[in-house]
């Protein structure tokens, strides 16, 4: 701790001082993300305490003075908090810059036709990837694990299998020094060794496999999509039952998501994000 006048600074281990409120920042963002990832369901305030890791006291507080600025919105009926309409003033905003799912969804319908299997287009946000759009396939009998608003960590669904891959390797090193609690939340197929290994195939082949890690007998492959800098900011995947994801079947499924994950970096590339 130093002092400056009359003000007092906390200095970190690192010798850098810390911002005052950041703590209380990184909460109100974990509260917010829970409840857009929970949408027009919204969320009990008993439920988001227990996700964030926050005492009911304090999650109302931040909720309280998240309502106060319309980033979210109690409702009258059920008292579940639901995204607010600062949100999608903020969001219409931000889309015009991040939004690729008016050049992407055509793809995305071109790669569920194709293949028979569900589509989705995912993009990175921070350490995480978030379900942008999801196109059905036809074939009848689907895997739920994905839908339109869910996240999952780096190295854990197929698109963010896809997405670290192609990532620095001192990124990726960061990024599990950052995590090392990923087996024992997603199980010991995420432990740091085997998803190295899992990593080096899928630059090997392109295109990431998640063989029934999430959920049993629901496989899922992905291929990273690149922005203008080549960095891996999206990423096209299909998920399906066991069974449909064969040996000799596996080949032409991963043929055609990486035709399509090119066919859209190259329309990222010709726009302006």
């Amino acid at each position: 701790m130093e002092h400056a006048g009359n003000s007092v600074h906390i200095v970190d281990t690192t010798g850098e001082r810390t911002v005052p409120g950041t703590q209380s920042v990184a909460r109100a963002a974990r509260l917010l993300r829970l409840v857009t990832g929970a949408g027009d369901a919204g969320l009990s305030v008993a439920e988001l305490a227990g996700r964030a890791d926050l005492t009911r006291p304090t999650a109302h507080r931040l909720l309280a003075a998240l309502g106060r600025e319309g980033l979210v919105d109690q409702d009258e009926r059920t008292g579940r908090w639901i995204p607010g309409p600062e949100l999608y003033l903020m969001g219409k905003v931000a889309a015009s810059r991040y939004d690729i799912t008016g050049i992407a969804r055509d793809i995305v319908r071109s790669l569920a036709v194709r293949t028979e299997e569900s589509a989705f287009l995912s993009v990175r946000r921070g350490d995480e990837t978030v379900c942008l759009l999801r196109e059905e396939g036809s074939f009848p009998i689907r895997s739920f694990v994905l839908s339109e608003g869910v996240r999952f960590p780096l190295g854990v669904a197929s698109a963010g299998l896809a997405i670290l891959a192609f990532l620095p390797s001192h990124d990726v090193d960061a990024y599990l020094e950052r995590h090392p609690d990923l087996a024992r939340t997603w199980g010991a197929a995420h432990g740091e060794q085997r998803l190295r290994t899992r990593l080096q195939e899928t630059t090997s082949r392109g295109y990431a496999l998640n063989p029934g890690l999430i959920v049993e007998g629901s496989f899922g492959l992905g291929a990273a999509v690149f922005d203008r800098e080549g960095h891996p900011q999206w990423a096209l995947s299909l998920t399906g039952v066991q069974f449909r994801f064969g040996p000799d079947r596996l080949v032409e499924l991963g043929r055609t998501l990486l035709a399509h994950a090119h066919q859209l970096t190259t329309r990222v590339a010709a726009s302006s994000r």
